[in-house]
């Protein structure tokens, strides 16, 4: 791929219009084969309507991916210390090891790599825990010596041992910050330390408070004192910073109109000063500019990797608005109001004016960071609820990442899973579309929806360590609660509501309590966020709903299977359980917050997961997949003008790693 791009430009500039064409045409037909290997599946996304672009706006496509690419290994030293010189090593050993490539160990060692790449690090994506070698140390040691590549003997010693064994540790009991390998937090630090540093800071306007500590590490120095290390230009992460800030001032000068320019000039000032005052106000900039065809997504963003919820993970999304789902799906933004008024929620803990959620369904030309390889397929951002409260929020879904996955799934599992012919023809029916709808409502109106209480603090200070998972299971159960809701038909976007509210619960329950499990390993509690909300809010309705036998549990044939009696009570349950987790919300009250997330999103019916386990072995199905990204090539003239953006795919996953690795390393091994 790198020498397909630096042959393009060599033949423009000898004599391009007779040269590019051909080359053009060549690397339109490198497709890329989908991979599998341990848990995941590399699959491909492609870009419909790329053609169709005006070359303005194809440059600042290709602007912005190179920004979001710029930053990539940003990620990769926020989710572990020694992660660049592990991977350097990797891959030094990949590219230049000439001995025995048909041996076991050496297929294994392919094997760790890939997981590595994928997961941005030598921590599971989805699970936290530490990717272990399936080869032994004494085989890595000798691949070291022989192809003369330097890493620590003691970094060694951590790849096979249970030191730094979990990325993100929410067990309160090992240490929320000692327990957790991530890299936002330095040695010598605890909770309390952190919580008292960010308890002492006061936002000058206390109903817009500043995300504090966003976009930096905390470290302790020497003398003792506690300190932060700011993610900017000339600071922490410069070196990448100032890649990201070079490509998005390229960006500005082929905006397409001046909010966009406007949005990302206090982006790049963001950038260059670290002050978190222009994070909000490039948010509050970035949301007006809602005109145009091409949209990104570009920063230090969610918290989920954060123990404590304070530190953003790097991500970088580049979109094309999908003109012909936007249109027909716009229905749900423009009726945020109803939405609101007719939630189950306390009267105080709704909004009185749902401002500015605009949704979009759009076409993914470029992921990096925390998207990347694995990602989202819907997006709602800012993350501040005072700026979702006063200016609105954008929602995405992400279309074509959608229909990928949906081509390449199957329905054996499905049968395998679900209780009856009926409950598998509904789904082979509605559940593309009812998935779409879940995720819009859960996007557009879920996080939108509710308020806090006058006076009570963010989530992140009040809920802890479970405020993730509250808010993502609190906009699943907004999602839920109206997804089986003739409304959704009365706004023209289904033709049988109650048909696809009924696949809706039946694919979330089944979900919830059953097939998600095959992404936890055996005897492991459940870790992940939205695993987590899944199950919590799928177990309570559960429980909640014995009575009238709402779900019932029924063992066939030695197999367990859920089956919903009542779906008009399940959905009254999950109306009362969105109610109880927007109080909690609402009112900060973390009690509340972690009995309902211990008591039910937490531990594994360990019989039920082995049944599970069992049942999955005879589909050759990936629990997890993701995906390469196509790659934007310039088209340059003979005065290095660009005259075109052509998309091409790496022909493998290890290609395009390493094609990164090489074009996108701006930060040193330690930082």
């Amino acid at each position: 791929m790198a020498l397909a791009v630096a042959s393009l430009t060599a033949c423009n500039k000898k004599d391009p219009m007779k040269n590019s064409n051909a080359m053009v045409d060549s690397l339109k037909q490198i497709q890329f084969e989908t991979e599998q290997f341990a848990d995941i599946q590399v699959l491909k996304y492609d870009i419909p309507g790329w053609e169709k672009l005006t070359l303005k706006e194809k440059k600042l496509v290709y602007y912005l991916a190179q920004a979001g690419y710029s930053g990539r290994d940003i990620f990769w030293d926020q989710n572990y210390r020694y992660n660049l010189k592990i991977r350097a090593a990797l891959e030094n050993i990949y590219t230049k090891y000439e001995g025995d490539k048909a041996s076991t160990d050496w297929k294994n060692f392919e094997i760790y790599l890939k997981r590595v790449w994928f997961s941005n690090g030598i921590h599971h994506h989805y699970s936290n825990d530490k990717i272990k070698p399936d080869f032994p140390q004494t085989y890595l040691q000798k691949l070291l010596r022989e192809t003369k590549t330097n890493l620590d003997a003691s970094i060694v010693e951590i790849l096979f041992n249970d030191v730094d064994a979990k990325k993100v540790n929410l067990n309160e009991a090992k240490g929320l910050i000692q327990g957790s390998a991530v890299n936002f937090y330095g040695k010598g630090l605890n909770a309390k330390d952190v919580e008292a540093f960010y308890g002492n800071m006061t936002s000058e306007d206390s109903l817009r408070p500043l995300s504090t500590g966003l976009n930096s590490k905390l470290v302790r120095t020497e003398s003792g004192n506690i300190e932060e290390r700011i993610w900017r230009s000339g600071g922490m992460y410069g070196a990448a910073i100032d890649k990201i800030i070079y490509w998005l001032e390229k960006a500005v000068k082929v905006a397409e109109n001046k909010p966009q320019a406007e949005a990302l000039n206090i982006l790049i000032e963001y950038y260059k000063t670290g002050d978190l005052k222009k994070w909000d106000d490039y948010n509050v900039a970035w949301v007006k500019a809602i005109e145009g065809n091409i949209d990104y997504i570009n920063g230090f963003i969610e918290v989920y990797n954060d123990p404590l919820g304070h530190k953003g993970s790097y991500e970088s999304t580049v979109q094309i608005k999908d003109f012909d789902m936007s249109a027909k799906m716009e229905v749900i933004s423009h009726s945020a109001q109803w939405f609101e008024d007719n939630a189950p929620l306390m009267p105080q803990h709704k909004k009185k004016n749902v401002v500015g959620v605009s949704y979009k369904t759009v076409i993914v030309a470029a992921e990096s960071g925390d998207t990347s390889p694995a990602t989202p397929i819907g997006v709602n951002l800012p993350n501040a609820d005072w700026i979702r409260a006063e200016h609105g929020s954008k929602s995405i879904s992400l279309g074509n990442i959608i229909d990928a996955y949906n081509k390449s799934g199957g329905s054996d599992k499905l049968k395998e899973f679900a209780f009856d012919e009926q409950e598998v023809m509904l789904s082979e029916r509605y559940s593309e579309l009812a998935d779409k709808l879940h995720t819009a409502l859960h996007e557009v109106i879920g996080h939108a929806s509710g308020q806090l209480n006058p006076g009570v603090g963010t989530p992140k200070e009040t809920l802890k360590s479970y405020a993730s998972t509250l808010e993502e299971g609190r906009a699943d159960l907004v999602a839920l609660y109206y997804v089986y809701d003739k409304k959704i038909q009365d706004l023209g976007l289904v033709d049988d509501w109650k048909n696809l509210g009924m696949t809706a619960y039946n694919d979330y329950i089944r979900n919830g309590l059953m097939t998600q499990l095959v992404r936890i390993e055996p005897g492991r509690d459940i870790e992940e966020a939205h695993m987590r909300n899944r199950q919590w809010v799928s177990a309570w309705v559960f429980e909640k709903g014995k009575e009238f036998n709402v779900i019932e549990k029924i063992e066939r044939d030695g197999k367990t299977y859920f089956k919903i009696n009542d779906y008009d009570r399940l959905r009254d349950l999950f109306g009362q359980l969105l109610r109880e987790t927007q109080r909690i919300k609402s009112e900060g009250d973390y009690e509340a917050a972690k009995q309902l997330v211990e008591n039910y999103g937490v531990k594994v019916d360990q019989k039920l997961h082995k049944e599970v386990l069992e049942r999955n072995k005879q589909f050759n199905l990936a629990p997890y997949r993701g995906f390469v990204n196509p790659v934007l090539v310039p088209v340059t003239n003979d005065s290095g003008e660009i005259i075109d953006v052509v998309i091409t795919y790496p022909k493998t996953f290890a290609e395009q790693m390493l094609y990164y690795s090489k074009n996108y390393n701006f930060l040193p091994l330690e930082n």
